[in-house]
């Protein structure tokens, strides 16, 4: 049943296989692994072996209902649920006890959440159904849901992410009327309280006021940023010299990070100076791309 609901367009597919180059075989790693949309593209493009990545087990599940689909033989394609952070060479089979090992030729991350995530009012990660506030990527995980954040942590606290994750200026108007809030038990009273607090200006413009939060809670709630650095420092000793890593990224938080890695670890040799963009066609056929950027750098021989 998940495989058929958990349906999500993979963006910048075409942009990524260009970069990666599976048809030369070689062993691929995906560490959003989603649908298995650019794990089927690498596959499909002649890639000997991937190994994909997700924290969702309803995209995992997805996304093994859709191999066996497409006739992938199990040797092909290798699932872990894991959030790519934790991912270890040696832990998850790839080196022996004395480090060796065969790298992978390469990586690709496409970061944030997913269509099936928002669309599903059950997850929470969305207001426009209402729908408890979780936002776990993992619904198994024994971790802090939004819910928890919101009616537990401190004012001064909830001001700081709404500001750093969610580049909200108004977060401290937020925060208070949070707290005079609580308890908030859904997200469309979140997104409510949210609506409130805000001044009558800022309820007229293009997205919805309570965007930005709900863009700060679910990166606090998950770790993602502190995850991608992870994954940025890591990346490198998981390739093959001349292995590359392909970073689609969903806002500019995310985009400065890899940028910035790319451009000051001497271990990666940038190859897209400035970041790819959807083309014109994709974004008509699939308006949740519009925002999205595409960041390449390949492995340094010199580690």
């Amino acid at each position: 049943m998940l495989g058929e609901v958990y349906q999500h367009d993979s963006v910048l597919t075409e942009e990524v296989m260009a970069y990666l180059q599976p048809q030369g075989g070689g062993i691929f790693l995906d560490v959003t692994l989603g649908g298995g949309g650019h794990s089927l593209a690498l596959l499909r493009g002649g890639a000997a072996r991937v190994v994909g990545l997700d924290r969702d087990p309803a995209a995992l599940q997805a996304a093994q209902a859709r191999f066996a689909a497409e006739g992938i033989p199990g040797s092909r394609i290798q699932l872990w649920h894991l959030n790519f952070a934790d991912f270890d060479l040696q832990q998850h089979g790839f080196r022996d006890e004395q480090g060796q090992g065969i790298p992978f030729d390469g990586i690709v991350a496409d970061l944030g959440v997913s269509s099936p995530q928002l669309d599903c009012p059950e997850r929470g990660f969305s207001f426009r159904g209402e729908g408890p506030l979780d936002m776990r990527m993992d619904p198994s995980a024994a971790q802090e849901t939004a819910a928890d954040w919101v009616n537990h942590r401190p004012v001064e606290e909830l001001i700081e992410i709404f500001t750093r994750y969610g580049e909200e200026r108004f977060a401290r108007r937020i925060a208070h009327h949070i707290e005079q809030a609580r308890p908030l038990a859904t997200t469309t009273q979140l997104a409510q309280v949210v609506w409130q607090a805000v001044p009558p200006a800022a309820r007229r413009g293009r997205i919805h006021p309570a965007t930005r939060v709900f863009q700060a809670l679910r990166i606090a709630v998950n770790r993602e940023l502190e995850a991608l650095e992870t994954l940025l420092a890591q990346a490198p000793t998981w390739l093959k010299p001349g292995g590359r890593l392909a970073v689609i990224s969903f806002h500019s938080l995310e985009d400065r990070l890899v940028k910035w890695a790319f451009r000051r670890d001497p271990r990666w040799q940038v190859l897209t100076p400035r970041p790819l963009s959807p083309s014109e066609l994709e974004r008509q056929r699939n308006p949740r791309a519009r925002s999205a950027k595409l960041r390449v750098a390949a492995r340094s021989s010199q580690m």
